[in-house]
């Protein structure tokens, strides 16, 4: 008997804690129950790190943590109210634009809710370094207006160089009053990424539509890196109002509306050329 016990001893906990008992050669009751265990390559599939680009949306996160964790869909949404996380009072407990972009490790005890948290917690002390919050302060912001303006920078800039011009656009339009007209708002309210943004579009009745409502979106709209949020406290000097990136490598920068008026014009010149399709 005492050969059965030592093989009974390997027993494995399977990552969903069940155990699964493996009768290894003694016939049980007349028939073999086969229990699925994970196997060695299917546990060594979980991810040991998960990597979050800049620039990647709250929904994005939380499906790729989702597949990181091997979870079902929809389960990292669901932990965010057991996850304590430590947001600003503005942000009303949504972590957009705080779930900094970088590399975080995954092991065997690493939950949904402590991931999110651990990513938090890294966008909290990234923004919340005083050089950070007097920049904040110097531009007559809060630390979540200027992550919610490098969330825009993020989503708009084409290059890392163009970013400074970008949050000078910003300041430039808030402080004359004038909607900010960014696509990329629109594009967060209508869960997409596009370069076509339609008439129909800018008429969304939407908080983030910033064609039609005044000021800045009401929270961040994707999560921004250090560059980003460097350029949102540091606009470079310039009159600028206006951009498009005409080509790839080309972004136009100007104060003239009509010479922008041209530049939109070489844009969908351009597009319609490359692509006979709207891209996406």
């Amino acid at each position: 008997m005492h050969m059965h016990t030592s093989r009974r001893s390997r027993v494995r906990l399977t990552r969903r804690g069940r155990i699964a008992l493996i009768a290894t050669g003694a016939v049980v009751a007349g028939t073999a129950v086969a229990v699925p265990l994970l196997s060695q390559d299917e546990q060594s599939r979980r991810a040991t790190s998960l990597v979050i680009p800049e620039g990647w949306r709250a929904r994005q996160v939380y499906d790729a943590v989702d597949k990181a964790l091997q979870v079902p869909a929809g389960t990292t949404r669901k932990s965010l109210d057991k996850a304590a996380l430590k947001l600003p009072p503005d942000a009303g407990g949504n972590p957009e634009g705080y779930l900094f972009p970088a590399t975080y490790p995954i092991d065997a005890q690493t939950t949904p809710a402590s991931l999110l948290s651990f990513m938090v917690n890294t966008a909290q002390d990234k923004f919340g370094r005083s050089q950070v919050t007097a920049g904040a302060q110097r531009n007559a912001l809060n630390v979540y207006q200027a992550v919610t303006i490098a969330s825009i920078i993020q989503a708009e800039a084409a290059t890392k160089a163009d970013m400074g011009k970008v949050s000078r656009v910003i300041y430039n339009r808030l402080e004359r009053g004038m909607p900010l007209q960014m696509d990329s708002t629109l594009n967060y309210a209508l869960n997409r990424s596009t370069l076509t943004t339609t008439s129909k579009d800018t008429k969304l009745d939407s908080p983030y539509n910033s064609y039609e409502r005044m000021g800045l979106p009401p929270t961040p709209i994707a999560n921004p890196g250090q560059d980003a949020m460097r350029a949102a406290i540091n606009p470079v000097p310039g009159d600028w109002l206006y951009f498009v990136t005409v080509k790839p490598g080309d972004t136009r920068f100007t104060a003239d509306h009509e010479a922008h008026q041209r530049n939109v014009e070489e844009f969908n010149r351009n597009r319609m050329s490359t692509s006979p399709s709207p891209s996406d």
